[in-house]
């Protein structure tokens, strides 16, 4: 059965704000078909999404995209350990992409700041306002979620995944189908914390074992608690493997390159 707007926690009689209307737009999006007008709204919402977020972060140079939990702040051992991912990514030369939030995607950008790199973010609008934490150097803010995948994807050469719920998993899930698929590159997929993601990567030795992905997928992921096997397996893997190189701002669209002093050390081949 449909659920009803009180058992979803709506107010009929409430009048949404502008941002809740914003915040709906998937919801809506979603519903079925709509009037050719409004689908050609939500066409031009998205293209507008999309430009925003292509100006904001195209000059921010290679990244490595790190997933992670919003739940674990400040005094978690887990935020600890986001901090010297980021930090260690930042050593490397790649500029630390997360979605913008608190918890441990904070824990990473504030890491890459603290470590003299480049820290950006794709945040997302939400009924429950998720700001954008205050480690970023660049931040886009998207409207729709299926824009922000892209933007998380688009400009990385790496994806880290530490400890996380649903978004995580499902950001993770999307990144495996995306090379699974050969839709992308094979780049290096890092699962950090062994004990924590054991559960998936059991399911995924299932899956092979009863023959719904090949014994060969389970090379594309990663696991470790080493840190310092993290970074290694990303020198090999996407360092050494692409032809990282930086793109040049043009004058010509009123362009702004990276800030001074925050200059990527990824050699280029």
């Amino acid at each position: 059965m449909l659920a009803t707007a009180q058992e979803r926690g709506l107010d009929r009689n409430a009048v949404p704000t502008p941002r809740a209307f914003r915040t709906r737009d998937d919801e809506r999006l979603l519903e079925g078909p709509h009037s050719r007008t409004r689908e050609l709204l939500f066409l031009l919402h998205a293209f507008a999404d999309f430009l925003r977020g292509f100006r904001v972060l195209h000059f921010v140079g290679p990244c490595v995209t790190v997933f992670g939990s919003a739940r674990f702040a400040e005094g978690h051992p887990y935020y600890a350990l986001g901090r010297e991912v980021g930090a260690r990514l930042a050593g490397m030369g790649f500029t630390v992409m997360t979605g913008g939030g608190p918890g441990l995607m904070e824990a990473a950008n504030r890491g890459a700041r603290e470590g003299g790199g480049r820290s950006v973010g794709c945040n997302i609008e939400l009924p429950e306002e998720q700001r954008p934490n205050a480690y970023l150097d660049r931040v886009v803010t998207c409207r729709h979620f299926f824009v922000r995948k892209v933007l998380l994807f688009k400009y990385s050469y790496a994806f880290v995944a530490l400890p996380g719920g649903i978004g995580t998993v499902d950001e993770l899930f999307e990144a495996l189908t995306l090379i699974q698929t050969r839709k992308v590159a094979r780049f290096p997929i890092v699962l950090i914390g062994t004990a924590y993601w054991q559960p998936l990567t059991t399911l995924l030795e299932s899956l092979a074992a009863a023959g719904a992905i090949a014994a060969a997928d389970l090379r594309l992921v990663f696991t470790t608690d080493s840190v310092d096997d993290a970074m290694a397996h990303l020198d090999r893997h996407a360092i050494d493997r692409f032809n990282l190189r930086r793109l040049r701002p043009s004058r010509w669209f009123g362009e702004r390159g990276p800030a001074p002093g925050a200059e990527l050390s990824v050699r280029a081949r």
